[in-house]
Formats: structure tokens, C-alpha cells, sequence
């Protein structure tokens, strides 16, 4: 009990020291209970090794969109994660996905004309992280969005594939992301 009551005494001074009232005592203990969010807890899932990511389908005008998409998924799979990427028949998981619709969009436009300034191009996406060997879902989406953009007037004159490869790229991160546990 005496333990108890010199803790308290010293709690009562820093609060005096720091000026606090008695009432924030409550709001201090638990702000310091809960903790900033933080664990100890791997990001990806520890049971997996291994995924397989067959190249995307493409259900959109843009044709041969679906390697370029596919080649940074797999990329940011073997820089972002624990994961390699193998074939179909000896990998742990399969990652398909069908790009759904793309969007271009003007940004600006050129005071004078009124020809496109800025473009941007949205991806939709479905996937599916799936067990290959259970079938079981491991993570999915659909209508996932992300955007590239480019300047097609001059001096900086950029081609639409800069915008695709740009969309490609921000998609990868997402789906990767979406690997992680517990997101």
C-alpha cells in the first residue's frame, strides 16, 4: 500500500511541475496505455513464400496494357515483400486480376487552343490473392483506382504511354499493399 501511495505522490509533482490539473491524470494513463499503434508483428503474412501472377486480363480499349501491369506487379512483389514470384504450378498463391475500364482525363488545357495540357489515366482493377492450393481467398478488391499522369504539349511532350507505365507502377504498390496482413 505505502508503494502505491509514493507512486501517487510522485504522479501528484510531475502534474504540479508540469502545471496539469488532477483531472488529465485519467486522459495521461490512458493515452499511455493505448499506445501509438505500433506492434511487433511482421507485415506480410510469414506462412506464404511464394506467388504466382499470370498476366492480368484486359477488358479495356487500351490494348497491351495488361504486361506492362503485370511486369510491375511483379516487380514490386520481389523489391516489397518477402515473396518471390514463381510459375503457377509451384508457387504457395495466385494473384490474378482483370483490368476493368481505363479513363483519361484532362487536367488542363492550353490557354491558347484549348488543347490537352495535362492528361491523366486512371486504372480499374479487380484482383484476387487467392491459396493455390485451398482456393481460399486470401485478399481481393474490385474497382481499385490509380492514376498516372503526363504532359503531352511541348516543351515536355510526353507520350500516353508515360501516363500507362505511371498507373501501372501506382497500381503495383497498391496490390502489394494489399498483401500485407491484416490490412
Amino acid at each position: 500500500m505505502q508503494k502505491l501511495s509514493s507512486k501517487m505522490n510522485i504522479v501528484t509533482r510531475l502534474l504540479l511541475w508540469l502545471r496539469l490539473p488532477p483531472a488529465v491524470l485519467p486522459l495521461l494513463a490512458a493515452a499511455l496505455l493505448a499506445g501509438c499503434g505500433y506492434t511487433t508483428k511482421p507485415p506480410f503474412r510469414t506462412d506464404i513464400r511464394t506467388v504466382a501472377v499470370p498476366i492480368f486480363t484486359n477488358d479495356s480499349f487500351y490494348q497491351g496494357i495488361e504486361f506492362d501491369l503485370t511486369e510491375a506487379v511483379k516487380k514490386e512483389i520481389e523489391t516489397q515483400s518477402p515473396y518471390k514470384v514463381t510459375g503457377t504450378d509451384s508457387a504457395d498463391t495466385i494473384l490474378r486480376g482483370k483490368i476493368t475500364k481505363v479513363v483519361q482525363t484532362v487536367l488542363a488545357e492550353t490557354n491558347t487552343g484549348g488543347l490537352p495540357q495535362e492528361l491523366e489515366v486512371q486504372y480499374v482493377v479487380d484482383f484476387q490473392w487467392s491459396n493455390a492450393r485451398t482456393g481460399e481467398t486470401l485478399a481481393d478488391a474490385k474497382g481499385m483506382v490509380a492514376a498516372g499522369r503526363y504532359i503531352p504539349t511541348q516543351p515536355v511532350g510526353e507520350t500516353l504511354s508515360v501516363g500507362q507505365h505511371d498507373a501501372a507502377q501506382r497500381m503495383a504498390e497498391k496490390l502489394v499493399s494489399a498483401m500485407r496482413s491484416g490490412w
